[in-house]
């Protein structure tokens, strides 16, 4: 459920620009459309709302808000990049890392992974906490991909995605504090007795190195992946 008033079209402040918004925008949707980046990981424009991850956080008339779950209303005034701000973004993006087995120099997704973008982008330098070093095992039962669960940071994409793009329903959260994890549906609990298939929209969804397509690692060279082109260049339609 989203938080703010619903209101028709107008225009916000955000850090002190102009961004015009459609009726039933959030903040998230509009100030992206516009070219502002507000950071994020679990928001997608094909995908309704989370708020999953609380990285999008800004001020809103001098309240804490997620920008993705947040109506637009005119004469809002929106602080996105603050000090203050960036530096609980920065202490969300330490917990994630030392919650999951995120070693980047050794990770296929590197270059094209979000969070390690977002952590970049944060100044984050390292972990500054104890790592917590799950040891789940790796589901590589399906023919074409794989499913890391020690990468997972629950930011419930590929949830959402089976559910309201691919109507299949293959994933889903469980479990309580540190026990929660992505669950499969099926029988066995393995990939291969699911629904899923490498064509989904959830298996390419994924903003980190947990669904991966197999037989294909590391085959973009560095200086040419996503985030070495064009930092931050989230889609603003379709399914990319």
């Amino acid at each position: 459920m989203s938080t703010g008033c619903d209101a028709g079209a107008g225009r916000f402040q955000l850090d002190g620009q102009d961004v015009a918004f459609e009726p039933g925008d959030t903040l998230m949707a509009a100030a992206q459309r516009a070219g502002h980046d507000l950071p994020h990981l679990c928001w997608h424009p094909t995908l309704g709302q989370s708020g999953a991850c609380r990285l999008c956080i800004v001020n809103v008339d001098g309240r804490l808000s997620a920008a993705c779950t947040t109506r637009a209303a005119a004469g809002q005034v929106v602080l996105n990049r603050t000090p203050e701000l960036d530096a609980k973004r920065r202490l969300l993006l330490q917990m994630l890392f030392v919650e999951g087995n995120h070693f980047c120099p050794s990770c296929e997704k590197s270059g094209d992974c979000l969070l390690q973008a977002r952590a970049y982008q944060m100044g984050m330098t390292g972990p500054q906490y104890e790592e917590f070093s799950p040891d789940r095992a790796v589901d590589a039962s399906h023919p074409t991909m794989w499913l890391d669960f020690n990468r997972c940071i629950l930011c419930k994409l590929c949830v959402r995605a089976s559910h309201e793009i691919d109507h299949k329903d293959v994933f889903a959260i469980g479990g309580h504090g540190i026990n929660t994890q992505l669950l499969v549906n099926s029988g066995s609990g393995r990939l291969v007795d699911s629904a899923f298939d490498a064509g989904d929209f959830a298996a390419s969804v994924c903003p980190v190195g947990a669904i991966l397509p197999k037989r294909r690692g590391f085959a973009t060279p560095i200086g040419t992946r996503r985030f070495d082109l064009e930092p931050f260049a989230d889609p603003v339609d379709g399914h990319d």
